[in-house]
């Protein structure tokens, strides 16, 4: 998107909710965690006013995939773990468009994880959206790189031995300028990260905590139904929570994080969270505090920072080749620095 805000400068184009709903029957098992999604979505992008022309959504393979069939823009349905690829050339290609990308645990951090720990730390300009289930859903319910040790289902009756990912963790490892995580079914706050991350120039990677009813119902209660074990980050305030904010978050000598009662340790002793530190162990700290949702898990904004977009590096190399070497000029940048001719015959 242009430096001048989400639209280049020009007015903003007034749209609703129904602008972004497709003709196409929304096809997800009945009691489904990307409806409630999908919903949060269309009713959010009417606030970009960007044209529905300039909107793109890319999708790998999986139950999340099938999301650019429902929304009323421009989008692609491409291959297995390859959205971040292609959703690399398009915004590296076209810096006007809004380019959104939409996977899932299986998708992302399988196949696709590659791609999505390089797009991460070139900081393409495009929003990712994984729908982390802790399960493959379209397949019919295997275990996926975000599966807890020990998951029994079809493919690992004795439990897997595979130690999984936590994808806020990696995303940070990745050194991604905008991390954050959010739930299904909190509107309001998935709203808000949403909004953030439509702001944020470079890469914004958001998990969405989803439940998939069908194959792995009730992987997220503890922050889905106890609401008193979110614990919600904000910028410049200690982290507590609880139903009264009675708990709280102090760090360790060692760097880690630790679950404290506030009247135990004063509020002072609290960690204030600062989502736009340069250095990201904080809030790699902060991530490490709930590998799986079992009980009190950050949700919101871990890490906003600001660093040199890839297109507009790609567009100022062109430019600085074009002064130097003048256009058309591709012969003597191919033969500058050491080159050699191999001779024909004798």
């Amino acid at each position: 998107m242009s430096e001048n805000g989400p639209n280049g400068g020009k007015p903003l184009v007034q749209l609703t909710a129904k602008d972004f709903k497709s003709d196409q029957e929304v096809r997800w098992c009945p009691g489904c965690g990307d409806y409630a999604i999908l919903a949060s979505l269309q009713s959010f992008m009417p606030e970009l006013g960007i044209p529905r022309e300039r909107i793109v959504f890319i999708s790998g393979i999986g139950c999340a995939a099938r999301f650019p069939y429902y929304m009323q823009t421009y989008g692609m349905h491409s291959i297995h773990g390859r959205a971040p690829a292609i959703a690399t050339g398009l915004s590296s290609s076209r810096p006007d468009l809004s380019v959104w990308v939409v996977t899932g645990d299986g998708d992302a951090l399988s196949i696709g994880g590659n791609h999505l720990i390089h797009a991460l730390r070139r900081n393409v300009n495009f929003k990712i959206l994984l729908f982390n289930n802790q399960i493959y859903g379209l397949t019919k319910g295997q275990y996926s790189p975000t599966s807890p040790l020990g998951t029994r289902n079809k493919t690992t009756p004795m439990g897997s031995l595979d130690y999984p990912f936590n994808p806020v963790s990696l995303a940070l490892g990745a050194e991604a300028t905008f991390v954050a995580r959010s739930i299904d079914t909190d509107k309001k706050h998935l709203t808000e990260v949403l909004r953030r991350a439509a702001a944020h120039p470079g890469s914004a990677f958001v998990e969405i905590y989803q439940n998939c009813n069908v194959y792995n119902d009730g992987a997220f209660d503890a922050v889905r139904e106890e609401k008193q074990n979110r614990i919600l980050l904000q910028h410049g305030q200690p982290v507590r929570f609880g139903e009264d904010g009675e708990r709280g978050v102090v760090q360790r000598p060692n760097g880690s994080m630790e679950l404290v009662e506030v009247a135990a340790v004063g509020e002072d002793a609290l960690l204030v969270h600062d989502e736009h530190d340069a250095d990201a162990s904080l809030a790699f700290a902060l991530s490490r505090l709930a590998h799986t949702p079992h009980g009190p898990t950050p949700l919101g904004i871990f890490r906003d920072i600001e660093r040199p977009v890839y297109d507009r590096l790609m567009a100022d190399q062109i430019e600085t080749s074009r002064r130097e070497l003048g256009d058309g000029e591709l012969g003597k940048l191919l033969h500058a620095g050491d080159t050699w001719q191999i001779a024909n015959g004798p």
